[in-house]
């Protein structure tokens, strides 16, 4: 399966400073009874977004989030807990591109990396910063340039001074994101380097 290209991602943000967010808490257990990555969405922090009765929290995150935020921010330790896959799945079909933290559970940020979606660790001090000025400034944006590996305050269209950190990804992800690929699609593009490494071993 293909994933969108991830470059240089600029977005407003959700964000919120909870920390150990949960799995469950990003797709509770009782929806994971489809196995196909469409549809989650729906689902993603369903108890943060609707009450039992199915109407909306109103003081959710979520509920006036920047239109096109394709960008969370939350607290230290995103993705603890079950290692269920569906959670990546939940934020990459709700439109999240990326999550921004200074701590993610190894399988969490394994299963986001498989599936398109980015995880960007930052400083617990950066993360703190992109918090406050989020909280000043509704329409503050973050700019993700992946081929650079840094992510960077943006106000008014225009880059903040100082606010601007690296973060560590992997040179073959980051080759996978750029170009949109999955493990699958990237073995098919070696293809004929394999098929040409087989022929010359059977001379």
């Amino acid at each position: 399966m293909s994933f969108e290209k991830i470059n240089i991602l600029q977005s407003p943000v959700v964000a919120t400073s909870v920390e150990n967010i949960d799995t469950d808490q990003i797709i509770p257990a009782r929806f994971l009874k489809a196995t196909t990555r469409e549809g989650f969405g729906d689902a993603m922090f369903r108890d943060w977004r609707f009450n039992g009765d199915g109407s909306p929290v109103r003081d959710s995150v979520f509920a006036n989030a920047p239109e096109g935020a394709k960008i969370l921010v939350a607290g230290r330790n995103f993705g603890c807990g079950s290692s269920r896959e569906h959670a990546a799945w939940a934020l990459a079909d709700y439109g999240f591109r990326a999550v921004v933290s200074s701590f993610f559970a190894d399988i969490f940020k394994n299963n986001a990396l498989n599936n398109g979606l980015l995880p960007v660790q930052v400083s617990e001090d950066f993360l703190q910063k992109i918090l406050q000025r989020r909280n000043e400034n509704r329409d503050m944006e973050l700019r993700i340039n992946l081929p650079e590996k840094y992510v960077e305050i943006v106000e008014e269209g225009r880059a903040v001074a100082g606010m601007r950190e690296s973060f560590p990804i992997g040179e073959y992800k980051r080759h996978c994101l750029e170009n949109g690929l999955s493990d699958i699609d990237y073995l098919i593009t070696t293809r004929s380097v394999i098929e040409n490494f087989e022929k010359s071993n059977d001379k």
